[in-house]
Formats: structure tokens, C-alpha cells, sequence
């Protein structure tokens, strides 16, 4: 973060911190579960019944892995928003607003063309570092966000 002036310095990557460590060490505990149980399952079991085995594990891992894969990257050129399955690619100008009522899992960023769009790197489980990032995403679109309308006074 830049002291001078209390701003993220660009590239900046915010991602959820709670859920990521949840789904990542849960995935390694199927996993290897899994895997050891594959090795000590009776002769009975076939070559076969225990590489479905290691790949059920994978699976579940892989699935897993879409829960944390969530981020949010800003630079110069604009936001990037990385959901479980989709990735959005916005300019500066694109961002209206984004908000984060009390009781949402993740804020929602209000789109120039009304629309709105989940954030979900940012999650309310994370408590005061969701806040902390989203106040300094905050400030990086108030900065370079669509400019004012001009005064017609």
C-alpha cells in the first residue's frame, strides 16, 4: 500500500482469505485420504476400483478449488473479476459503485450498463480484512472510476 497516499500500488490482487484456506485444506485431506485408503483396500479391489478411487479425490478437489479460485485484480488498465466459473474483464469506466450491504457474503459491483456484478473475492467471513478491501478497492474506483458530470451551473 502507498503511505502517500493511503492507496493499493497497481497491480493489486485482493482474494478471500477464510474460504481459500476451508477449500484448499480440505481438498488435500480428501485427497490423500483417498490415496491411502486406495493403497490398503483389500486384494479384492482391482487396479482400476482404486485409480476411480485417487480420481474421486481429484474431482472433489477440483470442485473444491472453485470455491477458492474467486479474485479481483486492478491495474492501470482497469478491474478484473475472477468468480468460481466466470471471468469478467471491466475498464475503469465500467465500475459505477460497489457496495457491500451488512449480511451479504460479498459485495456487488454496480455496472455502467445496470447491471450488477458479484465480487466474490472479497468475503464478509474474512470480517475486518473483507472491509479493509473493500474500502481500498473503494478508493482505487473513486480515483479512477468514471469521471464527474460537469457542472452546467
Amino acid at each position: 500500500m502507498d503511505e502517500a497516499s493511503k492507496q493499493p500500488v497497481l497491480p493489486r490482487t485482493w482474494r478471500p482469505r477464510a474460504v481459500r484456506v476451508v477449500a484448499y485444506g480440505l481438498a488435500l485431506l480428501i485427497v490423500v485420504t483417498l490415496a491411502v485408503l486406495a493403497v490398503v483396500l483389500p486384494p479384492e479391489w482391482g487396479a482400476t476400483d482404486r485409480v476411480l478411487m485417487v480420481g474421486l479425490g481429484l474431482a472433489i478437489a477440483g470442485a473444491l478449488h472453485l470455491l477458492a479460485r474467486p479474485r479481483l485484480v486492478a491495474t492501470e488498465q482497469g478491474v478484473t473479476v475472477v468468480n468460481s466459473i466466470r471471468t469478467h474483464v471491466l475498464s475503469w469506466a465500467e465500475v459505477v459503485d460497489v457496495r457491500m450491504p451488512v449480511g451479504e457474503p460479498w459485495p456487488s459491483a454496480d455496472l455502467s450498463d445496470g447491471t450488477t456484478l458479484a465480487v466474490m473475492a472479497i468475503q464478509s467471513t474474512d470480517g475486518d480484512l473483507a472491509r479493509r478491501h473493500l474500502e481500498e478497492f473503494r478508493a482505487l474506483l473513486h480515483d479512477r472510476g468514471e469521471a464527474q458530470e460537469p457542472d452546467r451551473s
